[in-house]
């Protein structure tokens, strides 16, 4: 059974939109355009990536951890699991 939230729909949207600015950043590279703008472009990829990222873990902890709680886990292991992705933020 496959391992999906609710957002992982939207987390892929904003992965591919990072995607297709990375493909135009190499291509503005290998074109030779001004570093400002390729700069420019490389910041923008980031802060795609950074809110991908931050939208999944997010939704990570608000949904499978609190459901392993629920679900009687063990904490420390909650808690273990919880201490591996936070460190991802």
């Amino acid at each position: 059974m496959p391992h999906t939230h609710e957002s992982h729909a939207e987390v892929v949207k904003r992965l591919k939109r990072a995607e297709g600015h990375l493909r135009a950043i190499v291509a503005m590279i290998e074109d030779g355009r001004p570093c400002a703008e390729v700069a420019q472009q490389m910041h923008a990829v980031e802060a795609a990536m950074k809110n991908a990222k931050q939208a999944f873990i997010r939704d990570h902890i608000d949904h499978c951890l609190e459901s392993h709680l629920a679900e009687g886990q063990d904490p420390a292991q909650t808690l273990r699991e919880f201490q591996a992705i936070a460190k991802y933020l």
